[in-house]
């Protein structure tokens, strides 16, 4: 089965510990009291987390860099300083996480709620007061607090899409995504244009975004081989969401009806609950379809990815129907 891997390089580093504090007691008639220098807070944590509510690494391309919070300085009169905050990078299901210099992997965060301690935070410095002792009864130095963990990551997306582009060959799987996302597949009037599946990541704006695939066209008999068919199903188990495209223009031999029902057979014959994720049936080729396949298409949602018409309507029904299914 072919994967998409998607790659990307992060920098993560702990927050540096809080120095420790030099003082001494000066209260009322106290003039030479002894050190009540506190301790210094020990810098936060990076933690990598598995979320199934990511969908891709695109946050990391343009900023790799990720710092916890430093721990706080300690103060007289044995306060302590406070830790730094831990921070949580979220990344999606399936990353792979790699040390960047030597490849080693160092973590497998594959399903949702999986973390790992990318880099730990510095320890905070003591305070004069711990080295207080019978030899030592005014200690006149303190400690700094440790640097964090710093590394720089490699991090490798077997990714699982979110929404898969189901149909015959040439009904305009391609054109649909090379239209709603930055995916850039090969795009021409014959059959089988597409041999692998294609991902583009769809985005909305800054929270909201999925994943869809485009799958290289299926005929009749796929779920028994025909046509690489096996190949090309096996790329669907994975998706949440299945797109059926129905080819509307009038080059096609096939009414739309037997389009649907040939789709959802197959798919039912390789794997039954197929079936039973959630779709979204979709008419295409709407610039050139005539009136009347239109209009027996019933109300569904007809597209053109030409002339871009009903395809806002289509992004944010596959982003509702997806925001359901995770």
């Amino acid at each position: 089965m072919s994967q998409f891997v998607d790659e990307c390089q992060l920098n993560i580093r702990g927050g540096d510990g809080g120095a420790g504090c030099v003082s001494f007691r000066r209260e009322g008639p106290v003039v030479d009291g002894g050190p009540n220098g506190g301790d210094g807070g020990n810098g936060g944590d990076v933690w990598l987390v598995a979320d199934h509510n990511v969908a891709s690494l695109l946050p990391f391309r343009d900023h790799p860099h990720r710092r916890a919070t430093n721990g706080v300085h300690g103060k007289g009169k044995d306060l302590h300083g406070k830790r730094g905050s831990t921070l949580e990078v979220k990344v999606p299901e399936g990353t792979v996480v790699k040390d960047l210099y030597t490849g080693e992997v160092v973590a497998e965060l594959f399903r949702h709620g999986d973390r790992w301690l990318g880099a730990a935070g510095g320890r905070g410095g003591r305070g004069n007061a711990r080295f207080l002792s019978n030899k030592r009864r005014a200690p006149t130095f303190a400690e700094q607090g440790e640097h964090g963990d710093e590394r720089w990551l490699k991090l490798e997306l077997q990714l699982m899409a979110d929404v898969a582009l189901v149909g015959f060959p040439n009904a305009g799987k391609s054109t649909l995504i090379s239209v709603i996302s930055a995916a850039k597949p090969k795009i021409a009037n014959y059959p089988f244009t597409t041999l692998e599946p294609n991902l583009g990541v769809v985005a909305l704006d800054d929270d909201t975004n999925f994943v869809v695939a485009d799958i290289p066209g299926l005929i009749e008999g796929a779920s028994e081989g025909r046509g690489l068919g096996h190949r090309f199903l096996r790329h669907v188990e994975r998706a949440r969401v299945l797109c059926l495209l129905i080819d509307l223009a009038p080059v096609n031999e096939m009414s739309a009806q037997q389009q649907e029902e040939t789709l959802l057979n197959e798919l039912g014959q390789y794997r039954p609950d197929l079936l039973e994720r959630p779709r979204i049936l979709v008419g295409t080729k709407a610039d050139m379809a005539s009136t009347g396949d239109v209009e027996n298409f019933g109300d569904r949602l007809v597209i053109s990815s030409i002339t871009q018409s009903g395809v806002r309507e289509l992004v944010g029904q596959m982003a509702s129907v997806v925001h359901e299914s995770r």
